[in-house]
């Protein structure tokens, strides 16, 4: 049964970053709390969406009473690096991602003191489904099965909406009272749900499967622009020498290097993007490659940590080849940021911001398709 808000729902973001949850949920929801320990991020977040509500401090000291009040949706995109292939795979014993079971603290203390929120999100790297044998993703739904969740998960590739290819895991988690029929599906879909994650419900703890949904969205269309679309028309980044652009055709493996010779007789300028990553060669002996894909998407941003983390724009017409990296303006394009949304001024500063965040049209689709039902739903409680 459906019932319509009197208000504007209310949400607090923790790891809020730059603000992308912000830009995607601004037009319909009221946000109530944004945290995050990092003063460059809270700098960039305070610049375009205002510092009310905005608070800089570590979630350890994150003070519980600004969640003792009637919040719809809590979302996190906890820091993802200990559950990322480009990580250390220490999930969440490892430093940065461990910071979920402080996170989890500040929530089981608002819900036991009746402050339950309606939906709980939580955005990670799909690299969490598998990290150390599933017992990592096996704790975090644990953890919101024993405060009184419903648990789902849902594997959505940014590609679908931008010319990026950023898989990420969205973990959405409603409260055992909230009538859901109508919102799951008796089995997985192939658009959401991979065999990774399905193979991980097979082997996870009885509680985590008995309180599992598989939530139903409708397929997003897929994205009809490609990544030409976001590329400044006057480049604002400088071009790389003719040298450093040859010296990354060497560092090319066979497959690149057949994209490339591809793309050279495409009778167009074809634009490719090129991140540089270490490789086994035959010897066994790690050495820098230069891969390139040419198939009109940018991979997937990361933070800059490192030269290798940069992703490099190649500009292919025919045997003349130009390089350059992408620029602060196109990594928030290809984050689904509007050109409005103020960058950081220091190009890394600018890359870590877009690398860190979630990307916008992910959260809006997923508003639409499954928050916004979900909010419509009355508590089975006060059907009875």
């Amino acid at each position: 049964m459906a019932e319509t808000p009197d208000h504007s729902p209310k949400y607090a973001e923790f790891f809020c970053g730059g603000g992308m949850v912000r830009a995607a949920l601004q037009d319909r929801w009221e946000c109530v709390l944004a945290n995050d320990i990092d003063a460059m991020k809270c700098k960039v977040y305070g610049q375009n969406w205002g510092t009310g509500g905005l608070h800089e401090c570590d979630i350890a000291v994150l003070d519980d009473a600004l969640l003792c009040e009637q919040i719809d949706l809590y979302w996190a995109s906890s820091p993802c690096q200990d559950f990322s292939l480009a990580g250390k795979g220490r999930g969440l014993s490892g430093a940065r991602s461990g910071v979920f079971s402080l996170w989890a603290d500040k929530i089981t203390t608002a819900i036991k003191a009746g402050f339950a929120p309606r939906i709980i999100a939580f955005e990670n790297v799909v690299g969490l489904v598998s990290r150390n044998g599933g017992a990592d993703l096996n704790t975090v739904l644990a953890t919101f099965v024993n405060l009184g969740y419903k648990v789902g998960a849902l594997e959505i590739d940014a590609r679908r909406f931008l010319p990026q290819s950023r898989p990420r895991l969205f973990v959405v988690c409603v409260r055992n009272d909230i009538d859901i029929t109508g919102l799951t599906a008796p089995k997985p879909s192939h658009a959401f749900h991979g065999k990774k994650l399905q193979k991980f419900l097979g082997a996870a703890t009885r509680p985590v499967r008995s309180n599992w949904v598989w939530w139903k969205l409708d397929d997003a269309p897929a994205a009809d622009y490609a990544l030409e679309d976001v590329l400044e028309k006057r480049a604002s980044m400088p071009w790389f020498s003719d040298a450093d652009t040859d010296r990354l055709v060497t560092l090319m493996s066979p497959p690149s290097l057949e994209r490339l010779r591809v793309a050279r007789k495409a009778g167009r300028t074809v634009v490719g993007t090129i991140y540089k990553r270490g490789r086994p060669d035959a010897d066994g002996n790690v050495r820098q490659r230069a891969e390139l894909r040419t198939d009109g998407l940018a991979g997937c941003l990361r933070t800059p940590a490192g030269g290798s983390s940069r992703q490099i724009l190649l500009f292919i017409k025919g045997n003349r080849t130009r390089a350059r990296l992408v620029s602060s303006r196109e990594v928030a394009r290809l984050m689904g940021l509007a050109d409005s949304y103020r960058m950081p001024d220091t190009y890394n500063n600018a890359y870590r911001v877009a690398g860190d965040g979630v990307a916008v049209p992910v959260v809006r689709y997923l508003d639409h398709a499954l928050f916004a039902p979900i909010l419509a739903r009355r508590s089975l409680e006060a059907v009875a």
